[in-house]
């Protein structure tokens, strides 16, 4: 047999006539698919396999291969890499591979070459009408039945001149929405067949825009398998990724993996042309793949260990994302490809900024031990790729590695948990939390301080997509997660929560008017607070879960935004409209640009005050505070009241620098005389100011007339 048969060549190879697929040996670099003159180069790393076979099908319905080349291991595999070059194949080629190889178990070898794999370079992936996540999971074959890669060409699409806003931390404020949610309630307004897509959301931008939004945060756009979930319900929120790479097809118009790719850079470049940037956040921690019980759809086929955490002794999976495993992330080869992950984002995609789902996880070694100098994380703060990027981490993971406030580096940004959580106290009106309350609008001195971080090292946020709504954080003490079928034992049962009378709605004017005024006392605290501040979608207007408070399988009205809400609670979206305008025209809000927040409170005159001046109430009865900030160049003074007692206090004023105080918030107040823009806010003349219960108070001395816009 001539010897070029025998290492899978085929004799017609430098024969080949036009259209007539062919091979040759192909390269090790780049890793995937990667369209070259001629054909595709196809490269994929299994250090313990011994076959590798690539199978290229005809679209994603194809229950079997148009065509299989079986990889020889003396020329095509270099180190732990094997490679072939296909010709006269090219974008949109639907491929996978079947890996074969040892099934140990208990050493972590996973081999079943039965299963039908993507590439996990994939920067597409196509479900068939016959994909069944089922028949990944346990024994026989999958052919029929598999998901597929797809070969991604980026050369055609036009981004028009794209320039990334790249705005300071100072001057951003973050929305976090889901995709589909954000449009795909009837109400939206939107085109019927643009509704839960990214097109769905530039038909919005202008409501964005109006609010004073500066970023976006998306929930997982990262494709992720919505049949994880529990039976008869759908994968909402899309923290089961599948891929790294490849966009959330779903979330097209069309529903198909390539114009998914399309639609989301559209979508990229015009928030960018409003000047709006694009945050993803992104799971690195787990996968879909779950534990032992779970598929094979990808890493456990490839190398199971290089991709997960596993016991050494038994091979089972480490689990500290709750998710059933735990991605291996600081092993060589995980971390190469989420550092090629986020440079594909960046570069191709031209995203802004990353939050990253349970970073803790990432500081974790093979073991599973924290780790003091984890390679992951230092790659990604030191990457020139990404260091105009925002990088946000989620500073813990399931199994109680807690690191707000001291994750690694200068350029990681924290979701301040302690934020939310004290605050929500405070307005709840539990004791002891007036101190930690102060130390969170001052930007959390006492997280950030030994360390000299910028005040915008704290991401704040009242409320996310995990949790209460802000709505449901003032109208239920309990959580209602019947709808989720696990008996309601799913969620935290931790809410810091309270419904002041009647769980849920209720048409009791008392409790309706008070239930108001705390969204809007915890808005204002937001919005007024030093740090970074992320509204939760539809918190604006109040959008409820009618009290559930882990809603990932809810992909239904229960977890859509209600676009009826922006007429029913209009006074509320216009108090959160002047607080955004608030933050940047106002500059004794906006004067922490470019300082530590060592230098912030040594240079910027800040005086405690309760109801007398000078005079703060600390013990662990108080329930009120108030403040002065003195602002060294223009002279401007701001001063706070935060009242959390359930009873009116009076608060004597201050004495002021210049000019007389002029009121510009007042929670207790109805609308339009809630809130007022700097240069309409009026003339305040008393001496003393009663701070009606549970009610935040806003005033301004302007040393001069000039008004800072923005």
């Amino acid at each position: 047999m001539n010897r070029v048969n025998e290492l899978g060549i085929s004799l017609s190879t430098a024969l080949a006539a036009d259209n007539q697929i062919y091979t040759l040996p192909g390269e090790a670099f780049p890793l995937g698919s990667s369209v070259r003159e001629g054909g595709v180069n196809f490269s994929v790393y299994s250090k313990d396999a011994t076959r590798v076979t690539l199978h290229l099908f005809a679209n994603a319905d194809a229950t079997g291969p148009s065509r299989s080349f079986e990889l020889s291991p003396a020329l095509h595999k270099r180190g732990h890499y094997w490679f072939i070059f296909v010709g006269h194949i090219g974008h949109g080629q639907y491929y996978g591979f079947q890996v074969d190889g040892p099934w140990i178990p208990e050493r972590g070898l996973r081999f079943d070459c039965e299963k039908v794999l993507i590439d996990p370079y994939s920067q597409a992936i196509g479900f068939g009408r016959n994909y069944n996540r089922q028949r990944a999971i346990g024994s026989g074959d999958n052919m029929d039945a598999c998901m597929k890669s797809i070969v991604v060409d980026h050369c055609d699409f036009d981004w028009q001149g794209d320039v990334a806003p790249r705005h300071s931390l100072t001057d951003t404020i973050i929305y976090e929405m889901h995709v589909a949610g954000f449009t795909r309630h009837p109400s939206s307004g939107v085109v019927k067949a643009k509704q839960g897509t990214f097109s769905g959301i530039i038909e919005k931008i202008p409501y964005l825009k109006s609010l004073g939004v500066t970023a976006v945060e998306l929930m997982p756009v990262q494709q992720f398998d919505v049949d994880d979930a529990p039976e008869g319900r759908d994968n909402y929120w899309g923290y089961s990724p599948i891929n790294f790479f490849a966009v959330h097809a779903d979330y097209s118009v069309e529903k198909a993996p390539l114009s998914a790719i399309d639609e989301f850079k559209t979508l990229v470049r015009e928030l960018h042309k409003a000047d709006i940037e694009v945050i993803l956040d992104v799971v690195f921690n787990h996968t879909s793949e779950g534990d032992e019980h779970g598929p094979t759809f990808c890493f456990k086929g490839l190398q199971n260990g290089a991709y997960y955490l596993l016991d050494k002794e038994t091979g089972q999976y480490g689990n500290y994302s709750g998710c059933g495993n735990t991605c291996n992330a600081n092993h060589s080869v995980l971390r190469r490809m989420i550092i090629d992950a986020l440079h594909y984002w960046v570069t191709e995609m031209h995203v802004d900024g990353f939050r990253f789902d349970l970073a803790s996880v990432l500081a974790r070694d093979s073991q599973g031990h924290p780790m003091k100098e984890p390679p992951l994380l230092w790659s990604i703060d030191s990457d020139p790729i990404l260091c105009s990027t925002k990088i946000i981490a989620e500073a813990w993971d399931a199994a109680g590695l807690y690191q707000v406030g001291s994750f690694i580096g200068d350029r990681w940004n924290e979701w301040n948990g302690k934020f939310r959580d004290d605050v929500r106290a405070f307005w709840r009106g539990d004791v002891g939390y007036v101190s930690r309350f102060a130390s969170r609008i001052l930007g959390s001195p006492d997280m950030y301080c030994s360390r000299h971080h910028s005040p915008h090292r704290s991401v704040n946020f009242i409320c996310a997509h995990d949790g209460f709504t802000l709505n449901d954080l003032v109208s239920y003490s309990e959580k209602h997660n019947e709808a989720n079928g696990e008996g309601n034992r799913d969620g935290d049962n931790h809410n810091v929560s309270s419904n002041y009378g009647v769980e849920g709605p209720t048409d009791i004017t008392e409790i309706e008017s008070l239930r108001h005024r705390q969204c809007k006392n915890m808005l204002a605290t937001l919005f007024l607070a030093l740090g970074t501040p992320m509204l939760n979608m539809g918190d604006e207007v109040r959008r409820t879960q009618q009290g559930n408070n882990n809603a990932y399988c809810q992909d239904n009205e229960l977890s859509w935004f209600d676009w009826r809400l922006v007429d029913t609670h209009s006074d509320l979206l216009r108090f959160v409209t002047l607080l955004s305008q608030l933050r940047t025209a106002e500059p004794t809000i906006d004067w922490n640009m470019h300082m530590s927040l060592n230098s912030v409170l040594e240079d910027v005159g800040i005086r405690w005050h309760g109801i007398q001046p000078e005079q703060p109430d600390w013990s662990e009865s108080s329930h009120s505070i108030a403040l002065t900030v003195y602002h060294p160049i223009t002279q401007d003074e701001l001063y706070v009241v935060c009242n959390a007692f359930w009873d009116p206090l009076e608060f004597t004023l201050p004495d002021r620098h210049c000019s007389d105080w002029h009121l510009v918030i007042n929670t207790a107040k109805p609308s339009p005389h809630d809130i007022y823009s700097i240069e309409e806010a009026p003339l305040y003349p008393r001496d003393t100011i009663l701070a009606t219960g549970r009610s935040m108070i806003v005033m301004v001395a302007k040393a001069t007339k000039a008004v800072k816009t923005g």
